[in-house]
């Protein structure tokens, strides 16, 4: 059977620095990039053309520069040029969800406006608070922390959550208690999370249903009332195991 046109995709960013003008280096020297590969897998084998031949793209954003580089702003330029890419090869009505980790959470965030972005998926996002969230407007936001993070703030990402709702946006966070920054504790819990997340968002899978509450609160609820916890949605898991138990 032929395949059809590509219609939804998934863009990954990963971690970087506050500064640092070099290229990243190669391959495994590259960490940030290295810790997300076994997202990418998890996302592919998740999103494999089922019977109708439809496809969803995986495709991974690669930097010019390690940093974020302040007012430079490198890794959002090349969030942006990657999801003008995607538009070129797959065609403007493709949705797009963008996978974040740390200061590619931070470039997703700050992508998010682009018109063929839908949600975005931050992993120990780097959220400082004068970053704006009007871009977020009408976007699914789904924000994943580690309580125990010391790389980056748990709440300021719960804040942006409540400030980006306010500003129009949907948005959920979920604490992983007990994780870590490198995403190393829990990994298996990391991992599968991710992939429920993206999928939901896409429509290729489901949400958990605490979730889909969260992202329909109202601009005026409180942050924690769009905070969930990673141990308390096990029960949602389902006969499939769409959430781990550790």
């Amino acid at each position: 059977m032929d395949r059809r046109p590509p219609s939804a995709a998934v863009l990954v960013l990963h971690g970087g620095h506050e500064n640092g003008t070099e290229p990243p280096p190669p391959g495994l020297l590259n960490l940030p990039g290295v810790r997300m590969r076994p997202f990418v897998r998890a996302l592919r084998r998740a999103t494999r053309a089922p019977e109708d031949g439809t496809e969803v793209l995986v495709r991974q954003v690669r930097y010019a520069h390690r940093g974020w580089n302040g007012a430079r702003a490198d890794a959002l330029r090349d969030a942006l040029a990657a999801l003008d890419a995607l538009g070129e090869e797959a065609g403007d009505d493709v949705r797009v969800i963008l996978l974040g980790h740390s200061m590619g959470a931070r470039a997703a965030l700050r992508a998010a406006g682009h018109p063929l972005v839908r949600g975005v998926v931050g992993l120990a996002p780097w959220c400082p608070p004068g970053d704006p969230v009007t871009q977020l407007a009408g976007r699914d936001v789904v924000l994943v922390h580690s309580n125990r993070d010391r790389m980056t703030s748990p709440q300021a990402t719960q804040s942006l959550t409540a400030r980006a709702r306010r500003a129009g946006a949907r948005t959920c966070m979920i604490t992983v208690r007990g994780g870590d920054h490198a995403m190393i504790r829990r990994a298996p819990a990391w991992h599968r999370l991710t992939t429920t997340l993206v999928t939901g968002l896409l429509g290729t899978g489901s949400l958990p249903e605490p979730v889909t509450t969260a992202l329909g609160l109202p601009p005026t609820a409180e942050p924690t009332e769009g905070t969930l916890d990673l141990d308390r949605l096990r029960a949602e898991r389902g006969p499939a195991g769409l959430l781990p138990s550790s």
